[in-house]
């Protein structure tokens, strides 16, 4: 793929500025002269004192630990003062440190920040005090790497941008783990309004889901300062699987340019949250199929998005390929202000699922857009032909030109034509029509930066890896002590045990991903209150096992697997398969999964296993209460099991509050059968699943013979809730609205009365 020249995206004003800034560097032809290399915080905040423009103070290679960098200084345009690393990269901050920055004309190159987190509100920050901003500066060849606060709800920033005419270029962020966004462009003051701002080429690497508001990966301005203006230049950077929340960059500030920006897997999208006047232009949005993918999200008012692509883009709602949303009537600064006088324009999406105007309709956002233009945009899917929904109103809204495959059912009699055509690749790995005569959509010559034409030229980017099963292959005896054989694991390694028994006397940490199975059904018991605890970092793969509760003591809360009692900044998975769970009775509260707050699976998978006299709950993810929109799993699968004599619930599943930044939880159960369910002793509610805030349920092909209640309450967003070909007492479903669908459902009278239901072979 080709990459996109700089100055065809920047206007005559910003090119002069950047022809200054760029020449901030030492491989630019200027000649700068070395005073000399320091080893520590306190000798470079020294040599400042002396630097005079046009010098270059060198970092000393090599790990400076708990470091605070403060630095000032005053160059010119023609003679910038650099501070750089020895060699790229070579200086690596870790513990406690962090960078600020101030004054005017100083370049920061070439740093590393890793194994800590900034013991103040930001990595890397554009100011050294409130009033003493940095302007005309420069940071470049930088990368911060899992420089994550423990405490997964203790909020910073990476990044934070103050002043005016600064650049941050060429730098990666990787990683961030806990709350607060990764970069923000601040504007609490009249120094930094209307800043201009440059960034460019930068890496913004993984970010997990964080399960809660507050996981954006770049933010401009903040709801109170929304209808300044910023005149930030956001272009030619790279976001990698990006997933935070639903908002990748959240936009909240006015006159803002993105351009030329890919998006590659990332869950969310680019959004005008507030603000006006601003532009998306020539960016490119890569799903293939990734689930909750989206594209750019319109509110407010003379928005521009033009020649912009999607391909394989699957999120709904919010995060569709493109959401135009309704507004509030006289919205406070802090809500949603109505859609005006905006042009979505010569934008192209292949294969991408949703397109949804007057998103978000309710009682209280029911301003339709009015003045705003859709034309000569191409939307093909061969797949759905109901890649459109309108939840309102759309008569303010005008379409032309615009271009269909010929399945697609348009949202409007006019400004639509069904083509006969099809997908071909170009060079440059952009789908588009065969068919020279189509005016609509992206230009011939759209191309993107490259992934590697982004972050430090010594960084080499994350790749796509397994979880499990990549490490080692151990062979484990029969009697032998897990833990001991365990103690020493390494990401990816696969534990195989022989056939026979293994008792523990000892709980198995775990703190990277492993696989522990066995093709002879070894037996697995524990003399513990948990058999495995996963650690941060740590992630479980369990197959073949039958795990047996009968030599368990009498501790309350007991389970076969908990979460680390401690925050965890990294996400976990859970996959079971082909296991049986038998005898976890020993007293009232025996759960197979156990979790505590500030812990957060992205996915729970359990297949073809099953599991027999379990006094307690089966998955327990409701340690997430305070109601503020934080919850404990993503993804909740469960596929062709049965479930027998379970105490309390199979799945206590919360999610409160009303905030609208997250995806999920998301529950999936096919193929299952329940028997016995909600019966124990101290399940004082009587229920057999408690399902709070859940934002999609899909149940099918199920047996429920005798269980407690099917407790369903829906709070924000626009739950889906599908139950279908299933025998279940209908009496027992406890669903808070009408929102759900219940189709072919049948009275179960008991586990063989299952007429038309098809379970597993494996049950």
């Amino acid at each position: 793929m080709k990459e996109l020249k700089n100055t065809q995206f920047i206007n005559p004003v910003t090119l002069s500025l950047l022809m200054s800034l760029w020449m901030f560097g030492t491989s630019c032809g200027y000649e700068t002269k070395t005073v000399g290399t320091v080893s520590s915080a306190e000798e470079l905040k020294t040599k400042l004192t002396m630097a005079n423009p046009g010098d270059t103070i060198r970092l000393a290679n090599g790990e400076w630990k708990d470091a605070e960098l403060v630095i000032k200084a005053q160059g010119t345009v023609e003679a910038p003062i650099v501070v750089m690393a020895e060699t790229l990269g070579g200086v690596q901050l870790t513990g406690a440190s962090n960078l600020k920055m101030a004054g005017e004309y100083v370049v920061v190159s070439g740093l590393h920040f890793t194994n800590g987190y900034t013991p103040t509100a930001e990595v890397i920050s554009f100011k050294i005090k409130k009033n003493d901003l940095a302007n005309n500066c420069r940071i470049t060849e930088t990368l911060v790497d899992n420089y994550s606060n423990p405490e997964r709800h203790e909020s910073d920033y990476w990044v934070g941008m103050y002043g005016k005419n600064n650049r941050f270029d060429h730098n990666a962020l990787v990683g961030k783990g806990n709350k607060g966004v990764t970069m923000a462009v601040r504007l609490n003051s009249k120094e930094s309004l209307e800043n201009g701002h440059l960034i460019d080429h930068n890496y913004f690497g993984p970010r997990e889901n964080l399960g809660a508001n507050g996981g954006e990966t770049l933010r401009i301005g903040t709801s109170h300062y929304s209808l300044s203006f910023s005149n930030t230049q956001v272009i030619n950077n790279y976001f990698d699987r990006c997933d935070g929340e639903h908002e990748i960059i959240s936009n909240k500030s006015c006159g803002n340019l993105f351009k030329g920006n890919v998006f590659d897997e990332c869950v969310g999208t680019l959004t005008f949250r507030h603000g006006n006047d601003n532009i998306a232009e020539s960016n490119a949005f890569f799903g293939n199929g990734k689930p909750h993918t989206g594209g750019i999200r319109v509110i407010n008012e003379r928005q521009t998005v033009v020649n912009n692509y999607g391909y394989g883009l699957t999120g709904h709602r919010f995060r569709g390929a493109m959401v135009v949303m309704n507004g509030v009537p006289n919205s406070p600064i802090n809500r949603y202000n109505q859609v005006i006088d905006s042009k979505i324009n010569n934008n192209t999406f292949i294969n991408c699922d949703y397109v949804q105007l007057c998103a978000g309709s309710d009682e209280e956002r029911s301003a339709i857009p009015q003045g705003t233009s859709i034309s000569n945009n191409i939307f093909w899917n061969e797949s759905k032909s109901d890649v459109f929904t309108a939840y309102d109103d759309i008569s303010g809204i005008s379409f032309d030109g615009n271009v269909l495959s010929p399945n697609i059912v348009p949202i409007s009699n006019n400004g639509f034509e069904a083509i006969d055509s099809e997908v071909v690749e170009s060079e440059n790995g952009i789908f588009g029509l065969k068919n020279n005569a189509i005016t609509a959509g992206i230009t011939d010559d759209f191309s993107v930066v490259s992934k590697e034409g982004t972050g430090p030229t010594w960084y080499t980017k994350p790749s796509i890896g397994k979880t499990f099963g990549y490490g080692r292959a151990i062979n484990v005896e029969a009697g032998s002590d897990l833990f001991d054989v365990m103690k020493n694991a390494k990401a990816g390694d696969v534990y195989t045990l022989a056939g026979g028994e293994y008792l523990l006397e000892k709980k198995v940490p775990l703190s990277v991903p492993v696989t522990i199975q066995s093709t002879e059904g070894a037996i697995v018991r524990f003399e513990k209150s948990n058999l495995f605890v996963i650690e941060n970092g740590g992630a479980l793969q369990m197959d073949g096992l039958v795990i047996d509760g009968a030599e368990c003591p009498d501790y309350a809360g007991n389970a076969v697997v908990s979460t680390s009692r401690y925050s965890m900044n990294r996400n976990y998975k859970l996959f079971i398969n082909n296991c049986e769970f038998r005898d976890l009775d020993v007293n009232h509260s025996f759960n197979i999964l156990k979790v505590y707050k500030n812990t957060f699976a992205d996915s729970i998978m359990i297949e073809n296993s099953k599991f027999s006299d379990v006094s307690g709950t089966i998955l327990e993810l409701n340690q997430e209460s305070d109601d503020i929109g934080i919850y404990n799993a993503e993804f909740v699968i469960l596929n062709n099991n049965s479930f027998k004599n379970i105490g309390k619930e199979i799945v206590n599943l919360h999610r409160g509050g009303s905030d609208e930044s997250t995806f999920g939880p998301l529950l999936y159960i096919d193929h299952c059968s329940f028997e016995k369910v909600g019966y124990g002793p101290k399940n004082k509610e009587g229920k057999a699943f408690t399902l709070h805030g859940v934002q999609k349920t899909m149940i099918s092909n199920s047996v429920f013979d005798d269980i407690k209640t099917f407790d369903i309450f829906h709070t924000v967003g626009e739950p889906i809730t599908k139950i279908s070909d299933c025998n279940i007492d209908q009496s027992k479903l406890i669903i808070s609205d009408k929102t759900a669908t219940l189709s072919n459902l049948k009275l179960a009278k008991n586990a063989n009365g299952n007429d038309g239901v098809k379970l597993g072979s494996s049950l």
